[in-house]
């Protein structure tokens, strides 16, 4: 994007460089003397290459492609995740596990002979509460390692610290269905706390990066591209895994973990190429940081009850063949990836013309995110065995979702940049525990008990935490920068 930016952004600008002493670069000016950092260095061993601040005018430089592998790894990692997600239903013998319903009249009915959903019955005798453990076991590990994620970003460059939490996340998936097949459910349970242990420094580490490399007035965009790589990772891997699991050639189940596990090996291999103190108490009194803390952890709530429970309540509920599962379930996350693009291109577009600050556009566009999927997630519960009204919720619910990431994911850059990755690290571990307490809690409502009331109640649930979050957040946010982002002693 070429020209200059509006004169009342040059503050902004020269706050990036003040650490080094470089004039404002944003704007295509010429610059001072630059200092080498680690967290410079994504490209190569080239030192050169790192060592100057990313120039607005440029068509492609450095800062897009470390934002496009940024967003593919984002979408090799989501891949990985949803795979269970799917594949969970194809491993599972639903026909071994006791049921036991209110009323006969409180259950969709199969829409015909059900012999072919019956024979594609798995070998595994989970209920749903199990299931809910091996699901949501993944975050356990997950949320002890994202404040260790942006402690590293932020102090030695994140570029490793990402790669290395894809690696280790792809190497796992290749063997879950070895551990599998060993049918012991606790081994397949601390494989997935491992694994989440490895994927839980990704999200600080990127958002280290990106404080770095991302010019203020781009930075909606640039995340929401990064975060999109989330939903067209999950759009790819929803109907792959449905045929996968269908296909005796390749295997069945199993391939979906050998197929996305390598994938995430092949990334990682494309991949390879300041230190503050932290000001915790100045932190810990923070309005606006306890505002991004608590709507992060309800965001995820219901982020996490469809992601992990949706496949499962087209099947069991809506009745759709795992074929059918797998790629309706993917239709809401096509709407989430275009619409948290085009909402990252808009909320910078009117910062960047001025008919908006910085904190409206986030209490805007992150009200949208959270209301919007709160009032379309209750309706769901209400829709019955209406497969067309049920769907078209759940995409609105999810769908909605993508004005988040031009909300509150910009919040730590907003408030605090030189501790974006360890702001992040604090509240991504946090509100990785609705990752694994949504699934626990939704097994725990439905284990035996598959109706339409009690989806009704999960649905509830989820629409009161969405609400509760993002009315705090629009209360407390701020974005403005906070004057502790400046301090270099606690």
């Amino acid at each position: 994007m070429a020209g200059a930016l509006p004169s009342s952004n040059e503050q902004i600008s020269q706050d990036i460089t003040r650490r080094s002493g470089e004039k404002d670069h944003l704007n295509g000016a010429t610059t001072g003397e630059t200092r080498t950092t680690i967290y410079g260095a994504f490209l190569s061993s080239d030192e050169q290459a790192s060592q100057e601040v990313p120039r607005r005018s440029e068509c492609f430089g450095k800062r897009h492609l470390l934002v496009l592998m940024c967003s593919t790894g984002f979408s090799s990692l989501y891949a990985m995740r949803v795979t269970l997600s799917v594949a969970i239903v194809a491993m599972v013998n639903n026909t071994a596990i006791p049921h036991v319903n209110k009323s006969v009249s409180d259950v969709c009915e199969y829409p015909g002979d059900n012999s072919t959903e019956s024979s594609q019955d798995g070998e595994f005798v989970w209920n749903e509460y199990e299931q809910g453990l091996i699901l949501g076991s993944f975050y356990w590990g997950y949320a002890m390692t994202n404040m260790l994620g942006g402690r590293l970003g932020d102090s030695f460059g994140g570029k490793i610290v990402y790669g290395g939490g894809v690696f280790v996340t792809s190497a796992l998936t290749l063997l879950i269905p070895v551990i599998a097949n060993t049918k012991i459910i606790s081994l397949l349970i601390v494989l997935r706390v491992v694994q989440g242990l490895g994927e839980g420094v990704t999200v600080p580490a990127s958002v280290s990066l990106m404080a770095k490399w991302v010019p203020p007035l781009e930075r909606s965009k640039m995340t929401a591209f990064v975060n999109a790589g989330s939903q067209f990772g999950t759009i790819i891997a929803l109907p792959i895994c449905g045929l996968l699991c269908q296909s005796t050639f390749l295997g069945g189940w199993p391939s979906t973990f050998y197929v996305f596990g390598i994938v995430g090996v092949l990334w990682f291999l494309t991949w390879m190429y300041l230190k503050l103190s932290i000001p915790w108490r100045h932190i810990f009194t923070s309005m606006p940081f306890w505002g991004i803390f608590v709507v992060h952890t309800t965001q995820n709530w219901g982020f996490y009850t469809l992601f992990s429970e949706l496949p499962t309540y087209m099947k069991n509920m809506l009745h759709f063949n795992i074929t059918q599962n797998s790629f309706i379930s993917a239709l809401p996350y096509i709407l989430m990836w275009i619409v948290s693009i085009v909402a990252g291109l808009t909320a910078d577009s009117l910062r960047n013309k001025g008919y908006l600050s910085t904190t409206t556009t986030r209490r805007i566009f992150n009200s949208i995110g959270s209301y919007g999927p709160m009032i379309c997630i209750v309706l769901v519960g209400y829709a019955g065995c209406d497969k067309f009204k049920a769907i078209a919720l759940l995409c609105g619910a999810v769908g909605l979702s993508g004005f988040m990431y031009s909300g509150f994911t910009n919040s730590h850059l907003d408030i605090a940049p030189n501790f974006a990755g360890t702001l992040m690290g604090l509240t991504n571990t946090v509100a990785t525990i609705p990752a694994f307490l949504a699934p626990q809690v939704v097994g725990y409502l439905i284990n035996g008990n598959e109706t339409v009331t009690q989806w009704r109640l999960v649905f509830w649930i989820t629409g009161i935490i969405y609400f509760v979050g993002n009315t705090f957040y629009i209360i407390f946010i701020s974005g403005e920068k906070q004057h502790w982002n400046d301090l270099e002693v606690l």
